[in-house]
């Protein structure tokens, strides 16, 4: 859980990198800046700042944009009723980006999974993606990812996102992001 001013102190976080990087938002895209802190109240190690710019029943594109060192979960994106999961491309705009997805695991993990948490990081087939540099993730596959020590921005270009049906290898995992009172 956070509370109103963290979320505020790392949406104007959020928006310096994005400002540096000149990614231009309008004022609505700015106040819609998502943190996601995934309910383990250790946005620095763990989270994600999500701009959300189109997300229909087609399609979706986002900014993901991670601060130095901070790790997304393993979470992997599953069949909703007949609709097959989401398919998504990762297109690295700045700083380096470690992606872990199944597959044969690398020998040498560049990554540093926040302590206390090993136990529930299980891929680690790396793919390291520099600016430029793009990946596909398959629906339903395990995936994780860390920025790099400068942080990161990802653009994400996928099929419809239902985030809210993300499963996570982590039960402790909130994925809606809960405010605090600020009384």
């Amino acid at each position: 859980m956070l509370s109103e001013s963290q979320i505020k102190l790392a949406r104007d976080k959020t928006l310096q990198i994005l400002t540096n990087a000149r990614i231009t938002l309008t004022q609505d895209e700015i106040n819609a800046i998502e943190i996601a802190d995934f309910g383990l109240n250790d946005l620095d190690r763990t989270g994600l700042q999500l701009i959300t710019y189109v997300n229909n029943d087609r399609y979706c594109a986002k900014e993901l944009v991670l601060f130095p060192g901070q790790t997304c979960p393993e979470h992997k994106h599953p069949s909703i009723g007949n609709e097959m999961g989401k398919t998504e491309t990762f297109r690295c705009r700045l700083g380096k980006v470690w992606l872990y997805v199944e597959g044969i695991p690398s020998e040498n993990v560049q990554a540093n999974i926040p302590p206390g948490t090993e136990t529930y990081f299980t891929v680690f087939n790396e793919i390291e993606l520099s600016p430029g540099e793009q990946y596909t993730i398959q629906p339903n596959t395990l995936h994780w990812f860390q920025a790099g020590e400068e942080g990161a921005i990802v653009s994400e270009f996928s099929s419809t996102s239902r985030d809210e049906f993300d499963i996570f290898t982590d039960p402790r995992i909130i994925r809606i992001t809960e405010i605090s009172d600020p009384t």
